[in-house]
This record gives C-alpha cells, structure tokens and sequence, in this order.
C-alpha cells in the first residue's frame, strides 16, 4: 500500500481532502500533520480530528507550526471559511486529542523509517514542510513524492492578485520545498476552481452518509460565500481535487507539464507569486533556466473525480 501523509491547515475544503485520504482503503495514511492557515494552529488541529472521528478510522494527528517560517505574523482565511475554518455551526467537538510528538519530527521520523516510499499531500502552507527540509535534508530527499496544491497556477492568485493562499501565508516556505530535490507535483487553484461541485453534487454527497452531510455542513460559510459572489450554489473544493490528483492521478489528470518553479517572497507587490517558467514560452533570448523541478497540472476530468469522492463517502 501506498504510504501517505496529509499536512493541513484544516478548513472546510480541507476536510473532504482528509475524508478522502482517511476512507480511501488503497493507501496507508501513516498520520495528519496540522498547520496554521485557514485557521489558527489549534482550531486547525481540532477539525482534523473532528474528520477523524466522523471517518471511523483511527489515525493520529500531529500538532505543528502556529506562525509563518519567518515573519511574526500570520494570515487566515476565515471570511471564507468561518472563525472555526469548519463553517461556524458548532460542529467541531472531537473526543480524539493529538500526539505530543511534532508534527515536523513525526514527519522526519516516517521518511526515516521508509525511505523512498512516503507521498506527502502538502494541502496548506508548508511550514512543516520546510522546517523539516531544513532540519533534516538528507532524510527528507527520501521522501516519494510532494502533492502540492499551492501557486495560482497560470491564473490570477485569490490572496492577491499574483498569490494563491497557501503560498502567500508563507511564501518563504517554499523556497526550501520548490528546490528539494523530491519529486514535485503542483495542483494550482486555476485547475481547482475549474472542478467545482455543483448543486446536484453537493445534494447527493449530503444524502450519502453522516460523514457526507458532515462535510457540507462544514462548507456552509464557501457555500454562501460563493453564493454572494456568483448567485449560483458551487463548492469549490481546491486540496479535495489536490488529493484526488495524488490518489488517482492515472484516471483523472489529462494533462500536465513540466517546469521550472520560483518562489517570490522578498518584495510585497509579488510577495507568494510562484513564477512557473514554461520552456516552450520563454523567448529566445541568451538566458538559460535551471532544469525543470515540477509537474503542474493543466488538466483534470473534474466529473469523474467528482462522482469518485461521493461514491468513496
């Protein structure tokens, strides 16, 4: 079985991506590591766990970085999510507690112990990730693969208009992860929002179990966010279609390319812009790019991903 880690910042999206890692029966997920983002460290750490219990399984969950890698402070997206990430209808009251062991050292600790072999779904900013590149470099090249869902893609940003959340709530983060030398596969919020759930989806995923109506319940402050914004009930569900990719990257991604990824982060009109150098775009002129360092995804089979979380719910 494949050996996986989810590294979250708990939101309300980020609950159906765990719901998919935790009942897809094909993988072994060895543990949830926890991240500020979305939400405050702590309140992201109770909505793992909360998805945990709802799921049936048992699975640890690991408490990690509350502040940026670098800067003091940090920034959430509660006007999306709600002050809890999970939606504000008091559903988050779980009976399971996290680890005391780090999530950067339970991280290190799972890479060591099967190198080569462990897949890391990166679906919030990568504190986590970069602290233990740093601490440990050596331990983390044996990591399998990186899913990242992070970067605006080849689109605008939603935190800015040249960042994606995740990067801008911690762009020097990414430095140390875009030139690990791990092999990378970035799912940008340009293909995510291109494979929203529609209202028919969102009927049948709410009618089909108790962990279902869970996790659109929780999405209820996206829903009417969305619904402010669009008149039309969709649920963009950026790390559910991120980890659909890392599961079943063979039948839903139809194309894809290679580049060569760079972080910004020294100056703030392009603080969290991920420039994606694509070399068939790049005018000849005398100035060579470093050799390709991820795979950006360009194209999925949103309605078969679909139907695959509901019918896994």
């Amino acid at each position: 079985m494949r050996k996986f880690i989810i590294d979250t910042d708990t939101g309300s999206d980020d609950a159906v991506a765990l719901a998919m890692g935790l009942m897809d029966e094909t993988i072994d997920l060895l543990g949830i590591t926890t991240v500020s983002g979305n939400c405050e460290l702590t309140q992201a750490t109770k909505n793992a766990l909360m998805v945990v219990q709802y799921s049936g399984k048992q699975v640890p969950v690991y408490k990690g970085c509350r502040l940026p890698l670098l800067r003091s402070e940090r920034v959430d997206a509660v006007s999306v999510h709600g002050i809890d990430g999970m939606g504000d209808l008091d559903l988050i009251h779980p009976e399971q507690t996290h680890e005391k062991q780090h999530a950067v050292d339970f991280i290190i600790e799972m890479v060591a112990q099967y190198p080569d072999e462990v897949e890391i779904a990166i679906i919030g900013p990568a504190t986590n990730i970069a602290l233990a590149i740093m601490k440990e470099p050596d331990i983390m090249n044996r990591v399998k693969h990186f899913y990242i869902m992070g970067t605006s893609g080849f689109a605008l940003g939603n935190a800015s208009t040249m960042a994606e959340f995740n990067v801008y709530a911690d762009a020097e983060s990414y430095v140390p992860l875009l030139r690990s030398n791990v092999p990378k596969t970035i799912i940008g919020f340009d293909i995510c929002l291109e494979n929203a759930f529609k209202a028919s989806d969102i009927k049948q995923l709410r009618k089909k179990s108790s962990l279902g109506k869970f996790l659109m319940d929780c999405n209820h402050t996206v829903l009417q966010y969305n619904l402010e914004r669009s008149g039309e009930e969709v649920l963009d569900l950026p790390d559910a279609v991120a980890l659909g990719v890392a599961l079943w990257e063979e039948e839903i991604v139809l194309e894809s390319k290679m580049v060569y990824a760079e972080c910004c982060y020294k100056d703030d009109n392009t603080y969290g812009l991920v420039i994606l150098n694509d070399p068939q775009d790049i005018l000849a002129v005398n100035h060579k790019y470093p050799a390709n360092n991820v795979e950006v995804i360009t194209k999925i089979n949103g309605d078969k991903l679909n139907k695959k979380i509901i019918a896994l719910m």
